[in-house]
């Protein structure tokens, strides 16, 4: 059990990493590629805006883990 709550967590922490990861790869190719200028801004506002929606939604996703890893453990040891 303990091994599907790490297996889990590892999901959870690397589904995180990758978005940001993703993220910041997407925002450098747009500033290389397209500047700065006034019509890429609102562009960039909503991309950036998806990116923290896709992280805030991945660190509650995480911190719905480790609780789901809480009520298990105690679970466990109520049993033993």
């Amino acid at each position: 059990m303990q091994g599907f709550c790490f297996l889990g967590l590892m999901f959870a922490g690397g589904l995180v990493f990758l978005a940001i990861v993703c993220g910041a790869i997407i925002l450098i190719l747009r500033m290389v590629k397209g500047g700065l200028s006034p019509e890429n801004r609102d562009e960039k506002n909503e991309e950036a805006r998806m990116i923290q929606e896709i992280y805030q939604g991945l660190s509650r996703m995480e911190q719905r883990v480790d609780a789901l890893e809480t009520i298990l453990m105690e679970r466990r040891k109520k049993e033993v």
